[in-house]
Order: C-alpha cells, then sequence, then structure tokens
C-alpha cells in the first residue's frame, strides 16, 4: 500500500517511468530481424557510334580533262562515297580551291559541271551502274556558281553511293580561253542526323 501511496503522491515520476518503459519496449521489439532484399544491374557499359566517309579516290582527282575544245562532248569521271560508319549522316559536296591560269578570263566561270548521284549500292559486291534510270543530279551549272554545299541525303551506316562528274567547255567560251587551265578541290562532308 506504500507504493500506491507513493504513486498517488507523485504522478509526474509515475508518468516518467511509464514513458521510459515503453521507449525500452520499442527499441527491444524494434531490434529484431527484418526481411530484407537487393538487386544489381551490373557491367552496364556504352559506346559511341560512329560517323565516317570512305573516298575511293580519296586524295586523287575525280576526273581530269586536256585539250577541251568549246561545246565538245564532256569528260566523266566516277567516284564511290560511303558511310562506314555505325550511325547515319547527312552528306554534302562541296567545292573548294579553285584556281585559274587567267584570272581575267577564268575558265572555272566557262566550264559546266554536272554531279550526279547514280544510286545506292544494292550491296558490296555489285557495282551500282551510272545512267540506269536511278541517277539524280545533285548539282548542274559551272564550277565557279557552285558556291554553296550541295546536299547528298542522309546515308546511314554502311551506305555506299557513286557519283559521276562531268565537265564541259562551254561553247560561249572565246579565244580568250585558248590555253587556260583551272583545278578544283572536292570536299565531302557529313554531320551525324
Amino acid at each position: 500500500m506504500a507504493r500506491i501511496a507513493f504513486l498517488a503522491k507523485n504522478p509526474k515520476r509515475v508518468l516518467g517511468s511509464l514513458a521510459v518503459l515503453v521507449a525500452a519496449t520499442g527499441v527491444v521489439a524494434g531490434s529484431g530481424a527484418n526481411f530484407t532484399a537487393s538487386s544489381a544491374n551490373p557491367s552496364n557499359s556504352f559506346t559511341a557510334g560512329t560517323l565516317s566517309i570512305l573516298n575511293d579516290k580519296e586524295n586523287a582527282a575525280v576526273l581530269t580533262a586536256s585539250n577541251m575544245r568549246p561545246g565538245a562532248a564532256a569528260s566523266t569521271g566516277v567516284v564511290d562515297i560511303s558511310n562506314t560508319g555505325s550511325i547515319a549522316g547527312d552528306f554534302t559536296l562541296s567545292r573548294s580551291n579553285v584556281t585559274n591560269t587567267d584570272g581575267a578570263n577564268p575558265m572555272s566561270a566557262k566550264l559546266n559541271l554536272v554531279v550526279k548521284d547514280c544510286g545506292e549500292w544494292p550491296d558490296a559486291s555489285t557495282v551500282e551502274p551510272c545512267g540506269d534510270g536511278d541517277d539524280s543530279t545533285v548539282y548542274s551549272g559551272t564550277i565557279d556558281g557552285m558556291g554553296s554545299a550541295q546536299s547528298l541525303g542522309n546515308f546511314s551506316g554502311s551506305e555506299k553511293h557513286r557519283y559521276e562528274f562531268s565537265v564541259q567547255l562551254d561553247a560561249s567560251a572565246t579565244d580568250a580561253y585558248q590555253g587556260d587551265g583551272s583545278t578544283v578541290r572536292f570536299d565531302w562532308n557529313a554531320v551525324q542526323s
């Protein structure tokens, strides 16, 4: 009875003791074993694709012509361009480094250039012929007039096209162009699409 009388006289101590007892019970109950699980995905790897141009006449002329006469038949040459990379790219053709032996009568302004895309190669073992009906004209004008890059379209990885270049000395070339010469560089570029 003395304990009950003590508890009745000190209710705050009783509540404090009960709080400590409840907290201790929670710690004991919370320290038991829990179910757990885990999972992992190791060895995730990432590689960048490639965009690469293969030019079968790298560092060589597509065509050369000598003894050209005004209005005579055009001289032609072909070049094969491939995307040897693994990702698609938008390909272009442009010209640069135009030089003329006669600055007063630049021959490049009288050289008619036609560039045709003969089409995509059906497979690696078959050559894509030019003039078979599926050719498309990429550029037609003078070499001098080809001031901007010409779009060749989108090449997927491993896609290959043959291009035919034709150059003719314009019929309007006068005696002032006799013995003149001109050189040009053709540049192929690709940007990922």
